[in-house]
């Protein structure tokens, strides 16, 4: 079986994902190390995936019926409330919304909630035949969109706010010469799922190393503070969203 957790695993965090996802594994009574491939998104289509997190624009699309869920963690981070989160989108320089007009946008992946859809999200309303942009670029991360915006490449990008927390914590070098001007609608935040494991027998070992004070300080490293099991309607909120998004005319974008 595999599991990885490489949506937040940075590196000055690796420690700790390593100890939450041991004290995990002990509670499940299997001895699986994380894994960390290349192409991060493959564990989650792999017919022995224990335990991983994933997009929620996946989980809805990509991952559709393909995969169980399991729960939504709960991050202490400006911008989640509960296990609902939003994206902040940041520039070199503040100004009206309209004032990004032909600019460049940055995009970490086309299947991102957060980095790809929250944008269009902000910015649908202003565009005109599907149109707002000049163009885009794909960044391949969060990190990287910043850097591009930092450095002039692009002039917009929507950041997943438990990155941009975890940006203030560990590497405020990140987000030196950039300003918020907006934040997107809030969605259900980026959940837990399996495709071989037992759901009940995970939850009871999240609820198990949310509850140990020995874990207090791995935790607090990962943000983490609790996690919710909502109703897979729950994520309705992300597909409705972008429909009526694209029946009041889109927005272009990759």
């Amino acid at each position: 079986m595999i599991a990885a957790l490489q949506m937040y695993d940075w590196p000055e965090v690796r420690e700790a994902t390593d100890r939450w996802w041991k004290a995990m594994a002990d509670g499940l009574g299997v001895q699986v190390a994380l894994a960390r491939p290349a192409e991060f998104t493959d564990p989650w289509f792999r017919d022995d995936l224990l335990f991983a997190q994933t997009c929620g624009y996946p989980f809805t699309h990509a991952l559709k019926g393909k995969v169980d869920y399991v729960g939504t963690p709960h991050y202490a981070a400006d911008g989640c409330d509960g296990a609902d989160y939003r994206s902040i989108v940041f520039a070199r320089e503040g100004r009206p919304l309209e004032g990004f007009r032909g600019s460049v946008a940055a995009v970490n992946t086309p299947d991102s909630m957060s980095g790809m859809l929250a944008l269009k999200l902000v910015f649908a309303p202003l565009a005109e035949q599907g149109r707002f942009f000049g163009r885009a670029v794909e960044t391949g991360g969060h990190l990287a969109s910043l850097a591009a915006v930092q450095a002039g490449r692009a002039d917009v990008c929507a950041i997943d706010c438990v990155c941009v927390e975890m940006a203030r914590r560990y590497r405020p070098s990140a987000l030196e010469g950039l300003v918020e001007v907006a934040r997107s609608p809030q969605v259900p935040g980026l959940p837990w799922i399996t495709r071989a494991g037992d759901v009940g027998k995970i939850r009871m070992a999240l609820r198990q190393v949310f509850a140990d004070p020995a874990l207090a300080e791995v935790r607090a490293a990962l943000l983490l503070t609790g996690f919710s099991e909502l109703p897979l309607s729950a994520y309705d909120a992300i597909t409705e969203r972008e429909a009526a998004m694209e029946r009041a005319g889109g927005l272009r974008l990759l």
